[in-house]
């Protein structure tokens, strides 16, 4: 053991790296250096990867005392999303991923299971690998205390999908409650009178916007929406097979269900496949993303379609915005969303 101690003592890294030590490993100029270290165009994405790569693995490293001003970066940021289960959260760190690469960053991903503790332990450990900023998908509605923690570390963040109520912040996502009330509508011109509705968590401020306006437009229309049929849930596929089973158990089971993801619609679908009910005859189906899987020929789910790629890449260049320019103004982008018309609903199929 005093051996290993000793090894690590003689081969640990000096405390301070010179630029021209970077160039001169990685094989470029120390311009080239300069320019990729502060930031700067002119330098392909292939030869910034490797100039950070190089610096990274000699220690070099900006100064935490004077982060808010030194061009110096570590070049990464991090991604927290709530699960990699839900195909929406894999497309948005696919999209991150790639954006960031272009701009020469490297993303550290993250998932919390809406679990708050792990959320915490998530920011802590970004903040201290003193990453450059951080995209938030998995923020919870009523907990400031995670971005507290970035913000005390000078770590610029950007929410995702999710806002965060009791504290400022950049935002891009959807008008939530204008789609939700766009897909009751849908649903309500099939003549349904018992309805149910399934979301996810009431801490994310979009599970709830969705379901409040399900319930708001179906009341407009004379039509109430239960409390034992309002379920909330975790966003996947098991969530809705959970409270589809919770729903179609019940002494009158609702003729059409109205879900926050796409996922959990398929799961409820599964669910009702399962006890023989045909998809809509018996009960009518709705869900909400418009993944690409979810609107195939297979599934062809009614569903609110959200610009997945378009939202993701906008938080990144929001943030790397913040980044580059910080200012003490914040910022929120809404992203358009349509109304994808399946089957499942009850409408006919699309002509080919």
């Amino acid at each position: 053991m005093d051996e290993n101690s000793g090894a690590d003592r003689l081969t640990a890294r000096p405390a301070l790296v010179s630029a021209a030590a970077v160039a001169r490993a990685a094989g470029v100029s120390p311009a080239t250096v300069s320019y990729v270290l502060n930031g700067k165009g002119g330098v392909s994405v292939e030869t910034r990867r490797h100039i950070i790569g190089v610096a990274n693995d000699l220690g070099f490293r900006p100064r935490k005392s004077s982060r808010s001003t030194d061009p110096l970066r570590t070049r990464v940021v991090g991604l927290i999303l709530p699960n990699i289960i839900n195909p929406m959260f894999p497309r948005w760190a696919q999209a991150i991923i790639t954006a960031a690469a272009e701009s020469g960053y490297d993303v550290f991903v993250a998932t919390t299971q809406d679990d708050p503790q792990k959320l915490g332990q998530v920011t802590a450990t970004l903040a201290n690998r003193n990453v450059d900023g951080v995209i938030m998908a998995a923020v919870l509605r009523e907990d400031a205390a995670a971005l507290r923690t970035l913000r005390a570390a000078r770590i610029p963040y950007v929410c995702l999908s999710r806002r965060a109520d009791f504290l400022d912040g950049d935002f891009v996502g959807i008008d939530d409650d204008a789609a939700g009330s766009m897909l009751m509508e849908h649903m309500l011109s099939h003549g349904f009178t018992e309805i149910a509705t399934v979301i996810g968590p009431r801490f994310s401020t979009a599970s709830l916007a969705r379901e409040q306006s399900f319930v708001r437009t179906a009341a407009a229309a004379g039509i109430t929406i239960s409390g034992e049929k309002k379920i909330s849930t975790r966003v996947n596929n098991e969530g809705g097979r959970l409270a589809a089973e919770r729903l179609f158990s019940s002494g009158q089971a609702p003729r059409a269900v109205v879900c926050g993801s796409d996922e959990l619609a398929i799961g409820v679908m599964e669910y009702a496949l399962s006890r023989n009910l045909r998809i809509p005859e018996d009960v009518a189906v709705a869900g909400f993303d418009g993944l690409p899987h979810s609107r195939s020929g297979l599934i062809n789910l009614t569903s609110i379609v959200q610009p997945q790629q378009q939202m993701a890449r906008e938080a990144f260049t929001m943030l790397l915005n913040r980044i580059e320019s910080p200012t003490k103004t914040y910022s929120s982008l809404i992203c358009p969303h349509r109304l994808y018309v399946g089957t499942t609903c009850g409408c006919n199929p699309p002509l080919p």
